[in-house]
């Protein structure tokens, strides 16, 4: 079930915190790992990883003051890609930090990163997301977005080399996928 009682309190939060000055600002949130979200090694399933950052993605929008701009247009938002790594377990009861932040765009997307904080100052897991803006005629440019939130000059910071090869070996992976 989606964790909706901590998305109102994220963005609610959000919401009390000054926009952001600059689209590639960090947002950063704070979360515990609940009973709720383990797995069968007692330890934040993969997916509900997935699904807490969707939390920190929507309070980055709020700050961003991209959700006001989507309902305004009649727009939506959704995930055209993604690339995670896990690299530590956060268990029940651990306090962890998300930090959320754009990257760069294109013609067409627009790419964000989150990560995961433990306490100590490791970084449990990391991901690169690939976002796209729609409306009832397919993606709309992040060129509009930006003129929609009254940054049409706002050029895009360069792509990070790691990111144009996720890109590149990304677009040379078949769709649809193979079947046997």
């Amino acid at each position: 079930m989606f964790p909706f009682v901590r998305l109102f309190k994220d963005v609610f939060l959000a919401s009390r915190q000054p926009r952001f000055t600059e689209l590639t600002q960090t947002h950063v949130s704070h979360h515990i790992c609940w009973p709720h979200d383990l797995d069968i090694f007692l330890e934040l399933n993969n997916g509900r990883a997935l699904t807490l950052y969707d939390l920190g993605r929507s309070a980055m929008a709020v700050r961003a003051g991209l959700v006001s701009v989507l309902r305004g247009e009649g727009w939506a938002m959704t995930m055209a890609g993604t690339h995670t790594r896990f690299r530590r377990r956060i268990r029940v009861m651990q306090r962890f930090e998300m930090r959320n932040r754009t990257v760069c765009w294109d013609d067409k997307f627009i790419y964000l990163e989150q990560s995961m904080w433990k306490k100590d100052g490791e970084c449990a897991s990391h991901v690169l997301l690939r976002a796209a803006v729609t409306d009832k005629n397919g993606i709309v440019a992040p060129s509009r977005v930006l003129a929609a939130m009254g940054q049409a000059d706002l050029a895009s910071p360069p792509m990070p080399e790691w990111i144009n090869q996720w890109t590149s070996a990304d677009a040379a992976r078949p769709w649809p996928p193979m079947q046997d």
